[in-house]
C-alpha cells in the first residue's frame, strides 16, 4: 500500500476547491430547489442529480456541524465540517469544498493520484451514514411515487467502483440497497451482550485531565500536521504481520492484545515492524501474563528482533484509542525509550474486527502515536494522532505464522467467547466468511498460501 499524508501546509485563508469531474453535482437555484418536490420536473432533475446538500440542509434532513463528516479511503480518514451552505470545510487544511464529489475527489488523488472520481454521495458520510442514504430519504418524503433507479444516476456504478478499488467484493444493487439500510447492519447478527454504542470525542473537547471521565471514552486521532508537527520517524510494516494480528483479533468476542517485534534505524529513521506475538492469555489472568511475555522476549531475542510496539483489539467498537488507551501507548513510548534518553518510537495498532462502521467484511486497523502535551498544559491528556504507515506484501506466508494460526487456535478452542463461525455475519455471508474476505487483503504474493490457510479455517470449523 502507497504511502499517505504527504499533505500541503494548511492554506492561510479558506481556499474553495471545485473538482469532481462528470461526477460533480449541479448547484441549483433557488427557484430550481423550490421545484425538486413538483411532479413535472422530476425525471430531468433526477437524472441530473439535481439533490445537493444544500437541498437536504433546507429540508431538514441534515444539519450544518463540525466534522460531522467523513471519507474512509485505503486506510486513511478525513474530516469535514458541514457548512451552513451546503458548503464542506475539509478539517485537516481549511479548504472550502462546493460539494461531496468536489471534497472526495480532491482527498482520494491525495491517497492515489490515479483515482479519476471521487464517488462523493457514496464515499462521504454524515454522522457515520452515507450521504447516498439521506438522498433515497428526501425523495421517499418529498417524491414517493420517483423510481428509486433514479436517485442518482451512475450512481450504483460508482459505488461498486468504490468497494473494488478498496479491495472488496462488489455486491448486486439490489443486495446492495438492503444493506444499505441501518437496521441490517452487518454486526446485527453477531451477539451484543448488551454492550452500548460508544461515540468518539474529538481530542479538543477534553480539556484537563478529570478522574470522573469513563476511561473508555473513545478519542478521534488528530494528523500530524493539525498539531503543526511532523511525523518524526517513518514505518514499515510486513503483511504476514496483518495478516496474523487480524487473525487474532477475530477469534474472539473478547479484546485481546498482542506485541510487535521488528527493527528501528535511527540512521533512516525506519522502523520496520516484521512479526506480530499475540499474547495468548487472558487480559484479566496476571499470573500468566507475566510467564507469556517471558517467552515473547525470548523469541524476540532468538529472532534478532527488537520490541518496537503493541497491538490490541475493539471487537465490536470503532478501532480508535480510548483515555487508557492513550495513558497505555504512553507509558510503552517512555518505556522504550529507556533511561539513554535516546528516541526510539513505539508503534501502537488497534484493530476493530466487528464493528458495524467497518467498510465491507474487511477490519478496520488504526496505526498510532502519542503526542505529549504542550508543556504549559501538564495535566491535560497525550495527544492520539495518526501514523502514516506502507505496508509491504510478503512473497509467502511463513512457518512462524502458521504455527503461531494454529496454537492460537488451540488455546481460544474450548473458550465461551470463540466466535461461532458457522453462523451468519450478515444474511449472505457467514462468520468464516467474513474471516477469510479479511484475511484476503494480507494475502502474501505467493497463491498457495490460500491452500495452507484453508486447513487452519478447517481447524477454526471443528472447534464447534
Amino acid at each position: 500500500m502507497m504511502r499517505f499524508g504527504q499533505g500541503s501546509e494548511p492554506p492561510l485563508s479558506p481556499q474553495v476547491v471545485e473538482e469532481g469531474g462528470e461526477e460533480e453535482e449541479e448547484e441549483l437555484s433557488g427557484g430550481e430547489e423550490s421545484d425538486l418536490r413538483t411532479p413535472s420536473g422530476r425525471g430531468s432533475l433526477l437524472t441530473r442529480r439535481g439533490i445537493t446538500l444544500r437541498v437536504l440542509l433546507k429540508d431538514s434532513l441534515v444539519e450544518p456541524g463540525d466534522g460531522v463528516l467523513s471519507i474512509h479511503y485505503l486506510g486513511k480518514k478525513f474530516v469535514g465540517d458541514l457548512l451552513n451552505d451546503g458548503k464542506i470545510r475539509w478539517v485537516e487544511t481549511g479548504q472550502i469544498f462546493n460539494s461531496p464529489s468536489a471534497w472526495a475527489t480532491h482527498c482520494k488523488r491525495l491517497v492515489n493520484p490515479a483515482k479519476k472520481s471521487g464517488c462523493g454521495w457514496a464515499s462521504v458520510r454524515y454522522r457515520g451514514q452515507k450521504l447516498v442514504q439521506y438522498k433515497t430519504s428526501w425523495l421517499h418524503k418529498y417524491q414517493p411515487s420517483a423510481d428509486m433507479s433514479l436517485v442518482s444516476e451512475g450512481e450504483d456504478d460508482e459505488m461498486g467502483d468504490e468497494e473494488e478499488e478498496e479491495g472488496k467484493t462488489a455486491v448486486p444493487t439490489d443486495d446492495k440497497n438492503r444493506k444499505n439500510k441501518p437496521e441490517l447492519h452487518d454486526i446485527s447478527l453477531v451477539p451484543r451482550r448488551g454492550d452500548r454504542e460508544r461515540i468518539p470525542v474529538r481530542y479538543c473537547t477534553l480539556g484537563t485531565r478529570d478522574a470522573a471521565r469513563d476511561p473508555h471514552t473513545l478519542v478521534e486521532l488528530s494528523a500530524f500536521s493539525a498539531i503543526n508537527r511532523f511525523q518524526p520517524f517513518n514505518v514499515a510494516v510486513s503483511s504476514n504481520v496483518l495478516l496474523l494480528m487480524d487473525f487474532h483479533c477475530h477469534l474472539t468476542t473478547s479484546e485481546v492484545v498482542g506485541y510487535l517485534g521488528g527493527r528501528w534505524d535511527t540512521n533512516t529513521q525506519l522502523l520496520t515492524v516484521l512479526r506480530a506475538f499475540p499474547c495468548r492469555t487472558r487480559l484479566a489472568d496476571r499470573d500468566s501474563a507475566s510467564a507469556v511475555e517471558e517467552e515473547i522476549c525470548q523469541n524476540l531475542f532468538m529472532r534478532g528482533l527488537s520490541l518496537v510496539g503493541w497491538y490490541h483489539s475493539h471487537p465490536r467498537g470503532p478501532a480508535l484509542p480510548s483515555l487508557q488507551d492513550i495513558d497505555s501507548q504512553m507509558d510503552h513510548q517512555l518505556r522504550l525509550q529507556g533511561s539513554s534518553n535516546g528516541f526510539q518510537p513505539c508503534l501502537g495498532i488497534i484493530c476493530g474486527p466487528y464493528y458495524h462502521g467497518n467498510q465491507g467484511v474487511a477490519s478496520t486497523i488504526t496505526p498510532f502515536w502519542v503526542v505529549p502535551p504542550p508543556e504549559q498544559r501538564p495535566n491535560d491528556y497525550g495527544i492520539p494522532v495518526a501514523v502514516e504507515v506502507t505496508y509491504v506484501q510478503d512473497n509467502f506466508l511463513t512457518s512462524d505464522v502458521l504455527n503461531e494460526m494454529m496454537l492460537l487456535v488451540d488455546f481460544y478452542r474450548a473458550a465461551p467467547d470463540l466466535v461461532q463461525f458457522h453462523q451468519f455475519w450478515c444474511p449472505d455471508t457467514t462468520m468464516m466468511d467474513k474471516i477469510k474476505g479479511s484475511l484476503s487483503g494480507h494475502a502474501p504474493k505467493d497463491q498457495a498460501y490460500s491452500q495452507i490457510l484453508e486447513h487452519v479455517y478447517n481447524q477454526l470449523i471443528n472447534t464447534h
